[in-house]
């Protein structure tokens, strides 16, 4: 049966007369006046306010492992995306104070669910994606909106990862790194390693984090696991991969945190077949393109096919899909 990743909501507080969720008060039940001051002397332009929304028909996908006498076959199934079902829709006051200077606080104060815009924004891209191959063998996950084609990251931020290596097989880190270095070259976004992590994958998890991560999105979260830990490995399924999403009005659809699960188990055996580590980074390479948004393709030459038996590497639409998702529209107000 395939998981559901339903929504996850998030309570409303009344702050200045009106019920907008995700925000709490301070313990006094009034917004800091440290937050206020900042709001008018340190902030830039004020704007209304940032709607994070999960895509309403977004994948997560994953290898599902068929052993077969002298075959070694990957069969992928699918779950709803990671994602926030925070929404935070437009308000209009009549009050200058409600209108602006709340906006531009509410990042700032205790118990926000979003980070201060623009963190790490810079004015173009940091990476150019390669030109095509002129493939159409590749498949974009499905965009909630009907008028833009796909969702991306912003290529205009680095998009952070971190590694959680408890129960990682021996010399995996490098296929996780030679990995991140192939999605990156295959899309022109510029990845940049934070470490290691302790944070443990969740099917919920918050793709905003300050008090383990900072004031800005939670980075990439690539997590070695467990059936046991996380149920959606059960049967036959080597990893899963996926991204959350925010939008703020007017602009595009963006990717800001993402997370990848990987079967430490099953992938420890596999390490044993002779082409083991290849196989295990084709797994790696597979999770992290539907984290950027590829989805599955109809085509038996490709990594991303449903049912791999025997690639190990991106073929034509495996990179032409990535370089594609590299000209996502630079946002710096999310």
């Amino acid at each position: 049966m395939v998981p559901d990743f339903g929504k996850k909501d998030f309570p409303g507080t009344l702050v200045g007369g009106r019920n907008i969720p995700g925000v709490r008060r301070s313990p006094s039940g009034r917004i800091p006046q440290w937050a206020i001051d900042e709001a008018l002397g340190k902030l830039q332009d004020p704007e209304p306010w940032r709607r994070v929304t999960a895509p309403k028909a977004g994948k997560r996908r994953g290898y599902r492992r068929i052993k077969q006498a002298g075959t070694r076959k990957w069969r992928s199934r699918s779950a709803t995306v990671l994602g926030l079902a925070l929404v935070i829709g437009l308000y209009f006051t009549p009050t200058l104070f409600d209108r602006f200077v709340l906006s531009a606080a509410l990042p700032h104060l205790p118990g926000s669910d979003v980070p201060p815009p623009g963190i790490e924004a810079a004015s173009s891209p940091l990476g150019v994606p390669p030109a095509t191959t002129g493939s159409t063998a590749f498949v974009l996950q499905e965009s909630p909106d009907p008028d833009r084609p796909f969702v991306a990251y912003d290529p205009c931020r680095p998009v952070h990862y971190v590694v959680r290596p408890d129960m990682a097989p021996p010399g995996t880190e490098q296929l996780i790194q030679e990995s991140v270095a192939a999605v990156s070259a295959a899309t022109g976004l510029q990845f940049v390693y934070d470490g290691p992590t302790s944070e443990a994958p969740s099917l919920d998890r918050d793709a905003y984090q300050p008090d383990r991560y900072g004031k800005k999105w939670a980075p990439i979260l690539v997590a070695w696991s467990t059936p046991g830990e996380a149920p959606e490995l059960e049967g036959r399924v080597a990893g899963t991969g996926g991204s959350s999403s925010i939008q703020v009005p007017g602009e595009p659809y963006v990717y800001v945190s993402g997370q990848v699960l990987l079967d430490a188990p099953g992938l420890a055996e596999t390490l044993a077949y002779p082409d083991g580590p290849a196989l295990v980074r084709a797994v790696i390479m597979h999770e992290l393109a539907h984290v950027v948004g590829l989805d599955h393709v109809n085509d038996p030459t490709q990594l991303m096919y449903e049912e791999n038996s025997g690639q190990l590497d991106f073929g034509a639409g495996d990179r032409a899909g990535p370089a594609l998702l590299g000209t996502g529209e630079c946002v710096p107000r999310i």
